[in-house]
């Protein structure tokens, strides 16, 4: 006979939440109403294979080099539409200072790297409570860009025919871009539509910004994406478009976390909780034992 009394009931969930089952669904619902503490192995092999993946996939897309020219000439007939073509005047001026266009280069070819894993790093160990919903956000934003990698090739302005843009990398023998000059055959020359340079340094900005105690370090939260706006037009690397595609993907992966979530990734505590320790159960005596 079914026994339908509370204790019958309360006797029921706990078998159902002791079970493997019960238990991994309790930890999926505990996790979204407060992400947990994060442990590094598990944050290292996300971080490698999702790296991995947005490489993979970034450079495997086919390199369609008439439709990525037609997309060129089409943003850049768009944008003299808008009246902000204004990225060859920037990428000549710059050009003109040699010091300074060397800086460029290798700051678009490392910073965007250095950065974001810094920020990482800071956040796993400063803002634990925080860190995965942070996380999310980042790994939606690039999943974004890697949709907009297969479906829009683009071929950026210092490879655009006729375009007038000059290739700093080429031109002033500097290293570190993978679509040019020695590194050319080994990445996808017209994955540039959306910038991620854009979109991981406004991640940066925005989690240093809400995070960050010292105000000249949110200043620099700040000043970040727009420096890095400047080094990808200045090297010629990006359209306007291509920067306002990166902030749209930064948009949707933080919405995204605050819809899964239900919070925004920086309103979460600092410090992630420590799970309780549910004490062992004590053991019954069999009926009718005597002491």
């Amino acid at each position: 006979m079914a026994d339908y009394s509370p204790m019958g009931k309360a006797t029921e969930v706990s078998a159902l939440t002791s079970s493997p089952l019960g238990h991994w669904a309790g930890s999926v619902r505990g996790h979204f109403r407060s992400p947990g503490r994060p442990r590094l192995w598990i944050e290292l092999l996300l971080i490698a294979a999702s790296y991995w993946i947005y490489s993979m996939v970034r450079n495997a897309v086919p390199e369609m080099e008439t439709r990525a020219q037609q997309n060129a000439h089409d943003i850049w007939s768009l944008e003299q539409v808008l009246h902000i073509d204004v990225e060859r005047s920037i990428n000549h001026g710059l050009d003109s200072i040699g010091w300074l266009i060397t800086g460029l280069d290798y700051d678009y070819a490392t910073l965007h790297f250095i950065v974001t894993i810094a920020v990482l790093v800071w956040l796993f160990r400063a803002h634990s409570g925080r860190y995965a919903a942070a996380r999310l956000s980042l790994f939606v934003t690039t999943g974004m860009a890697l949709v907009g990698y297969y479906f829009f090739p683009l071929a950026p302005p210092r490879l655009m025919t006729h375009g007038g843009f000059i290739d700093t990398v080429a031109t002033h023998h500097t290293w570190g871009s993978m679509a040019s000059g020695d590194m050319a055959h080994v990445s996808n020359q017209f994955a540039a539509m959306p910038s991620m340079h854009i979109g991981w340094s406004l991640w940066c900005g925005i989690t240093i910004w809400f995070l960050a105690k010292r105000r000249w370090v949110r200043v620099l939260g700040v000043i970040y994406p727009v420096t890095t706006l400047v080094v990808i037009v200045g090297t010629a690397n990006h359209f306007f478009m291509d920067a306002i595609a990166g902030a749209v993907c930064t948009g949707i992966g933080l919405t995204s976390s605050r819809l899964v979530y239900r919070r925004w990734p920086y309103s979460f505590p600092k410090a992630a909780p420590v799970p309780a320790r549910v004490p062992e159960p004590a053991a019954k005596e069999p009926v009718g034992a005597s002491h």
